[in-house]
């Protein structure tokens, strides 16, 4: 009885929500195409097409709203895919000094500056689940199943974990997308407007206006959630800190009280996610030197700051 208690595993029937992730992308495609139908097709298309006074504004909004549509996208679906990181194969950490990975030798040649020192032994946990070592700020997914890099959570929107080395393009996807919500919100509600107008009138097609009035307000809704989602992150990447690290840090009061040991800086804070080729931030890919020498990317080493605490 007690052996049957131990190999029961509540968390395996988590693995469901994947399937309810693959509903989610069919309704993401769903929103993006009802939008393009009122923006481009029914609104904004036809200006531009017929010209006019307000074909200026139209070409701006019509090549806004693709590159944002093609940024978005992309991000979305590289989060989608992108393997967030997995815990090497008889992965096992290595102490060198007060360093400690076990992550290629590569790590070890990063253009991290020694000062800020590396992770410490009680960075380095055991999965009960996996059975195995885990790297610092490693976590087990009950939905995935398996342990994830540097785990933020598990996003039902993507059917994937974002991890070490998809949370930029998650970061990415929110931004654009939510670019994208507001520039919809306002470039509808003119036409809202018009169309109301018009069905006080019995004028307007009915067709047209539940299209543009359902298309306006899921992007005011979408934006106004994303906004509160943007400044979150934003917030979590200016201290390098994840979502669970946030609930962990709540619990551990000598966190709270001294500074977040992974804070290196703002700027070094936005390298160990975005890479330090600048010219790639506001793109969902990475150079190749980052993936090699970044050690955050890698997902199984993190530099930490020199004064702090074991």
């Amino acid at each position: 009885m007690l052996r049957l208690t131990m190999d029961f595993n509540p968390f395996k029937y988590c693995s469901w929500l994947r399937y309810l992730g693959y509903l989610m992308i069919l309704m993401v495609l769903g929103i993006i195409g009802l939008t393009y139908w009122a923006v481009i097709i029914l609104y904004w298309g036809p200006k531009l097409i017929h010209g006019g006074a307000q074909a200026v504004l139209a070409a701006f909004i019509v090549l806004v709203f693709h590159v944002l549509l093609v940024l978005l996208t992309w991000s979305y679906f590289m989060v989608v895919f992108q393997d967030p990181g997995s815990v090497p194969q008889n992965w096992t950490p290595i102490l060198d000094g007060n360093l400690e990975e076990g992550a290629s030798s590569s790590s070890l040649a990063s253009p991290w500056p020694a000062s800020t020192g590396g992770e410490r032994r009680s960075g380095v946990g055991y999965c009960s689940r996996c059975q195995s070592a885990k790297p610092p700020r490693c976590h087990h997914c009950s939905v995935c199943q398996r342990c994830v890099l540097k785990m933020d959570h598990h996003c039902v929107w993507v059917v994937n974990c974002v991890g070490a080395r998809n949370y930029k393009f998650f970061l990415l996807f929110l931004v654009y997308t939510f670019l994208e919500t507001i520039l919809d919100t306002f470039s509808l509600l003119p036409q809202i407007i018009t169309l109301l107008g018009e069905a006080k009138k019995r004028s307007a097609s009915p067709g047209n206006l539940a299209v543009t009035v359902l298309a306006f307000v899921l992007n005011l809704a979408f934006a106004l959630s994303l906004l509160c989602f943007v400044v979150m992150h934003a917030t979590l990447l200016w201290s390098n800190t994840t979502t669970i690290e946030v609930y962990e840090k709540k619990r551990d009061k000598k966190d709270r009280a001294s500074r977040w040991k992974y804070d290196l800086g703002w700027k070094t804070n936005v390298e160990q996610v975005f890479g330090t080729k600048k010219a790639l931030w506001f793109l969902p890919v990475f150079a190749k030197d980052d993936l090699d020498n970044v050690p955050s990317l890698q997902g199984t080493y993190f530099p930490v700051r020199e004064d702090s605490e074991l």
